[in-house]
């Protein structure tokens, strides 16, 4: 079970947008990688492929690994570290290691 899941509001700990918070677009597990919105633009020159579709710089974002970003608790509104617990009825749930309540 991942840490960090689609749509969760993470903090970005490392690299050039250090300190920068936004919603997770998708991970790609197999290669530890995130995709965060707003954070790691990169630029993609792309040739006009008809009439329609010109041609041009598109700006989107890039990869980041898994382990430069922190989940931001939305109970406590802060970064924190993810922990594990199993619950009465065998669910396992994460937890923030701060506040101590479910994600």
């Amino acid at each position: 079970m991942l840490k960090i899941k689609k749509n969760d509001r993470v903090e970005i700990i490392k690299g050039k947008d250090k300190g920068k918070t936004g919603k997770v677009l998708r991970i790609e597990p197999a290669r530890n990688r995130l995709y965060v919105e707003g954070i790691n633009i990169v630029k993609k020159h792309t040739r006009q492929q008809d009439q329609n579709m010109p041609g041009g710089i598109i700006k989107k974002e890039g990869p980041i690994i898994i382990s430069n970003v922190k989940l931001v608790c939305p109970n406590c509104g802060k970064a924190a570290r993810v922990g594990f617990e199993v619950k009465e009825s065998g669910v396992k749930a994460r937890i923030c290691r701060k506040c101590k309540q479910q994600i």
